[in-house]
């Protein structure tokens, strides 16, 4: 039998959790991840190297490494002291590996060998981009790191989300969308982990001439002043957009209610739950699928992470999501 070909669109924490369940599956990988980082150790090593943002790849290729544990320990380590206090070791690795090959997909390449990467990494353009955000009023926001602490979006309105300068898709990731089985899509912070991918041209006309069945990840928790209305309609509404027509075939949502203690700590960020309304609408394009995805695992962040307050703790279960995705793929 074939081996099925799944392909992931992200970045971050929830690229990382998703690759972590599926890479335990005989399927081939391909992680498509978003270029438009620029906060914490990766926007340091931006500005002062001129490098491609490197940290949302470096826990993608961490997720997939069949290497030894220690291994993956030392991809993301941060140093806690001296001039390098805040970095991740395997930052500053990918960081050398494009200056030695010239290019940032080949540093990516020669890294995934290193690491016994089963699957493969693509960042899904190679050219040196900023998000921007244009909102109703006029005002720009630039750079992934302004839009993600900017608490007017929602009360102003977006006019526009773009790349500059506009770029092109990487051609991998163009290949490998087209020849997909299965696409993922999120979860992860909506405006600047997930959306930036789908400015990058080439990628929305990919998945719409695709005969992959789509799936997208909808998030557990809204952010605040980004998406704090959001109910799960607006997420898909919103992706479909960017995507240029209704594509998304089926949709994963969390039923699992987090902890006491949890939901007081978001609340009071005035973060909450997404909300799923069965009766908003007559009749939806896509299947939901509705169980407990909820993990139970506390994460331990760094205290050198420069950005730790602003990571997930509210997150999906990689075993749990990964076998609803399967079952999916098998469907």
């Amino acid at each position: 039998m074939k081996t099925k070909n799944v392909v992931t669109i992200g970045g971050g924490t929830g690229s990382f959790m998703l690759l972590t369940g599926l890479k335990k599956y005989p399927i081939n990988i391909s992680a498509i991840v978003s270029m438009a980082d620029d906060g914490g150790s990766t926007g340091i090593l931006r500005d002062e190297l001129g490098v491609l943002p490197p940290g949302d790849v470096r826990q993608c290729l961490v997720a997939l490494s069949d290497s030894s544990e220690m291994m993956r320990k030392l991809m993301n380590y941060r140093f806690e002291e001296g001039g390098l206090c805040g970095h991740s070791f395997g930052n500053l690795f990918l960081s050398a590996l494009e200056k030695i090959n010239g290019n940032f997909s080949r540093g990516v390449e020669e890294a995934a060998k290193i690491l016994d990467v089963r699957g493969e990494v693509i960042p899904v353009t190679n050219a040196d981009v900023e998000l921007c955000m244009q909102l109703k009023n006029g005002k720009i926001l630039k750079g992934e790191e302004e839009i993600n602490h900017n608490r007017d979006i929602q009360k102003i309105g977006i006019k526009k989300n773009y790349l500059k300068p506009s770029a092109r898709a990487n051609r991998k990731a163009i290949r490998r969308i087209l020849e997909a089985d299965l696409i993922i899509i999120g979860p992860g912070n909506h405006y600047c982990s997930i959306i930036p991918n789908l400015l990058v041209k080439g990628i929305s006309e990919a998945i719409r001439k695709s005969s992959a069945k789509v799936v997208y990840n909808c998030n557990i928790v809204n952010k605040l002043k980004h998406t704090e209305n959001f109910v799960l309609d607006d997420y898909v509404d919103s992706i479909n957009m960017y995507l240029g027509l209704p594509r998304i075939d089926f949709v994963v949502f969390n039923t699992q209610r987090p902890n006491d203690r949890l939901i007081k700590k978001y609340a009071s960020k005035k973060e909450l739950l997404v909300e799923f309304h069965k009766g908003d609408r007559e009749r939806r394009d896509y299947q939901i699928i509705q169980i407990n995805m909820l993990n139970d695992r506390q994460p331990n962040y760094s205290k050198a992470d420069a950005i730790a307050s602003q990571r997930a703790f509210i997150r999906h279960d990689d075993e749990k999501l990964a076998k609803i995705l399967m079952g999916i793929l098998k469907k």
